[in-house]
């Protein structure tokens, strides 16, 4: 039974991945090894944001029940190095703009995915008792996937040159969701 369960946790989690890459004819663009690259790139960031975070944003020792808002604000600011992140990997990838989107953000959800919650599916879900959690787990991961390609979207139109001015604002408002979207959602 509870190889049952871990089945459909992964394949929960990583389906939708493998539909969206075949479905989105990255396939037949061969961008395998482009979001590979991509994946590289997000590790190559996350490994810079945690050495920036460790060096200039130690441990608060305020009291207990006392949230440091200034300090987790400044903490999320950090995230903006994804943004210049999916900019470095769409700006390598020569091609139409839906291919630039598609391949950083499949490389980039993917490592997110494989770094953060593969392990904790595989260990987990395989345990005798079932747990809500990891079917959640996999739902966000498909989240994840969603905001991710949204974010590159977003991060591709600020770069565009022929954006009407009108739509500068917007698009700013937008980049700013994306950065903090986990600090405004705790």
């Amino acid at each position: 039974m509870t190889l049952f369960h871990f089945g459909n946790c992964f394949a929960l989690a990583y389906f939708p991945y493998f539909i969206t890459y075949k479905c989105s004819g990255l396939s037949e663009y061969n961008a395998f090894w482009r979001c590979v690259q991509a994946g590289a790139t997000y590790l190559f960031v996350q490994l810079c944001k945690m050495l920036f975070l460790a060096t200039f944003f130690p441990t608060w020792e305020g009291g207990a029940g006392v949230y440091d808002f200034v300090g987790e604000f400044m903490k999320a600011t950090v995230d903006l190095a994804d943004l210049l992140g999916l900019h470095l990997v769409m700006s390598r990838n020569a091609g139409k703009g839906e291919y630039k989107i598609m391949v950083a953000a499949m490389g980039w959800a993917t490592a997110e995915l494989v770094m953060s919650r593969c392990i904790p599916l595989w260990v987990g879900a395989r345990g005798i008792e079932f747990d809500w959690k990891y079917i959640q787990m996999s739902f966000d991961s498909n989240i994840s996937l969603v905001h991710y390609i949204a974010m590159a979207a977003v991060v591709w139109m600020f770069t565009r040159y022929d954006l009407p001015k009108s739509f500068r604002l917007p698009v700013t408002v937008l980049l700013g969701l994306c950065v903090y979207k986990a600090f405004l959602m705790e």
